[in-house]
């Protein structure tokens, strides 16, 4: 998003939301930016590694939260940990299924580590300091709301640069359930203090921009990728394609993103 202007069509009305809720991985973190270590690691294999990566990661988060009622629940590191050992096994290891455990981790306990470390410097997406400054010197509220530990989400925060644009930090470990149970998504309004209708809680996952929509939030869906949505009979409030278009739900806020 260049310069705020009015867009060529016609934004659904809503009310100005009081607050704004930001997903981390996916949304202001490219989790995907961890394609070009991956690549270097495993010539050939980083992008699918990367991508199978992250959709077991998430499947990991559904598994321990809805199996007997969340007794199974690991923190988002551990879940990303054995996400990564997954994807390494069946995409570069899968040629050895006989291969020992511990003959595994000798081979590739050290690109696991470093992949690891990658994680916790994923590249923020390029406009996300100048919405998160605009937001702050309008004095609208701010935070993120998301799966990731709370140290990983701290470090993410510095070394991305947004430190002290966020008023809240908010990981779902607190209730040891994750998205898209409710109340993870609770969480949200319990830390603004604020009605989820009040709150726009933006996502670049589908899937969150899904479960927030159900759970009252006001919604962004921003999709970077020009994906279809869920086809779950239901539609976030808004639909963009950056990070940027979080300004179009503050009518007279007026900031020049390049």
């Amino acid at each position: 998003m260049s310069d705020l202007v009015a867009p060529a069509f016609a934004l659904p009305r809503v009310s100005t939301p009081r607050a704004v809720l930001f997903d981390a991985y996916g949304t202001l973190f490219d989790v995907y930016s961890v394609a070009e270590l991956a690549e270097a690691l495993f010539p050939g294999q980083g992008q699918v590694l990367s991508v199978l990566w992250r959709d077991k990661q998430i499947e990991y988060t559904r598994l321990v939260t809805t199996c007997n009622h969340g007794a199974h629940y690991q923190p988002f590191s551990e879940l990303t940990r054995a996400a990564l050992v997954f994807a390494i096994k069946k995409i570069v290891d899968g040629a050895y299924p006989e291969r020992a455990t511990g003959q595994f981790f000798v081979n590739f306990g050290a690109q696991i580590e470093q992949l690891l470390a990658q994680y916790q410097r994923l590249k923020a997406f390029p406009e996300n300091l100048a919405v998160l400054q605009a937001l702050k010197r309008h004095g609208i509220a701010t935070g993120i709301l998301s799966n990731g530990d709370s140290a990983m989400l701290h470090a993410a925060v510095q070394s991305a640069g947004l430190t002290g644009l966020l008023a809240h930090v908010v990981s779902v470990d607190a209730v040891r359930r994750f998205k898209t149970h409710p109340e993870a998504y609770a969480l949200g309004e319990k830390a603004l203090g604020l009605p989820a209708p009040e709150i726009l809680f933006v996502s670049s996952n589908a899937w969150d921009a899904l479960g927030a929509t159900w759970h009252g939030y006001t919604t962004l869906w921003v999709n970077r990728y020009h994906l279809p949505f869920e086809e779950l009979g239901i539609q976030p409030t808004r639909t963009g394609t950056s990070l940027g278009d979080v300004l179009d739900f503050f009518p007279d806020l007026s900031v020049s993103i390049s």
